[in-house]
């Protein structure tokens, strides 16, 4: 059943952003900027995620058509909730066009893993390794749902920390589907393939390899972002550390540690009240040793050079509820 959108105008958005007021962005991306409004949602006043597209980017206009597109057809728990899309004209005459999301009041999973590097002046906690977990799970299962049990198979595309947005129970949301891409699945082929290829982009850091050699936008494509994603998440550490360089990067960082040095690795945030006394070691109990190692091969498996070897969205979620448990016992 498609969803019945609100009915917003360029006036109604002006209002709820105080004129777009620099002091309400939250957020600034390749296509436009995120302000923070307050307006009416079924009657009751809230804060809603307004995205301003930049239309004098290459690709925003059709960055809008695809985020509205995808979002219309998908709705997950674990997916961003989109309330409207505006396409009109500005007070100048100018072409217009914003989409309106649900509010995330714990910002992005980017701010958490990396605050000093965020434009949020907003201080934030260190997450914990539980938190990590159900974070990486609920994306997981989101990403399975698009590959696989969506109205149409779709692909991300653009999976990274700041596209993945925390609500107030720190329930994770993938959102900004301006690079999203529907599959088809054609007869007598196992895997979803591409209606088309062109424009395929992504981030630095957590494009797959063979997108780079001209390959279509696939889900193991997706996977490998989000083995990145995975490990970035427990090491703390961005794709793009200067510290990688042409033949080092975050993949072969964590093998090489894999798995008699993990704690080596992981960001050590996660049990600061852990610290063993008068050292930097950190001091996790088994349960916790078992289940970074569980999910940092989950990582490097979703991470490998080559598509076939990476698995699936089902299986991820199996061996990080696995991980979980092992966590809990």
């Amino acid at each position: 059943m498609t969803p019945q959108y609100m009915n917003i105008s360029y006036h109604d958005l002006l209002k709820a952003t105080s004129g777009f007021s620099s002091e309400n962005v939250i957020g600034t991306g390749g296509f436009g900027v995120v302000y923070k409004g307050i307006m009416a949602v079924e009657g009751i006043i809230t804060s809603v995620a307004i995205k301003v597209l930049n239309l004098e980017q290459r690709g925003a206009s059709r960055s809008f058509l695809s985020e509205c597109e995808t979002l219309r057809s998908v709705r997950h728990r674990n997916l961003i909730k989109v309330l409207s899309c505006c396409s009109s004209i500005d007070h100048r005459g100018n072409d217009f066009k914003a989409v309106v999301f649900e509010y995330m009041p714990n910002g992005s999973l980017e701010e958490w893993l990396h605050p000093k590097e965020s434009m949020n002046s907003q201080p934030f906690e260190s997450l914990s390794i539980m938190q990590r977990l159900n974070i990486a799970i609920d994306v997981a299962a989101a990403l399975g749902y698009l590959h696989e049990h969506g109205p149409v198979p779709v692909v991300h595309c653009d999976l990274k920390p700041s596209n993945i947005l925390l609500d107030n129970e720190m329930i994770a949301h993938v959102g900004d589907f301006g690079l999203a891409r529907f599959l088809i699945r054609q007869a007598n082929i196992s895997s979803p393939s591409m209606t088309s290829a062109s424009g395929i982009k992504g981030s630095i850091g957590y494009i797959p390899p063979e997108y780079g050699f001209g390959s279509q936008a696939s889900t193991e494509g997706d996977i490998y972002s989000y083995g990145i994603l995975l490990l970035e998440t427990f090491t703390g550490v961005s794709p793009t550390d200067e510290r990688f360089t042409d033949v080092s990067s975050l993949h072969s960082h964590v093998k090489m540690a894999f798995p008699s040095r993990v704690l080596d690795v992981v960001d050590s945030k996660m049990f600061l009240e852990r610290q063993c006394p008068g050292t930097k070691t950190v001091c996790a109990p088994k349960s916790a040793h078992d289940c970074l190692v569980s999910v940092l091969q989950c990582g490097i498996q979703c991470s490998k050079e080559s598509p076939r070897e990476r698995g699936t969205m089902k299986q991820v979620v199996r061996e990080l509820d696995s991980a979980r448990m092992l966590l809990l016992r």
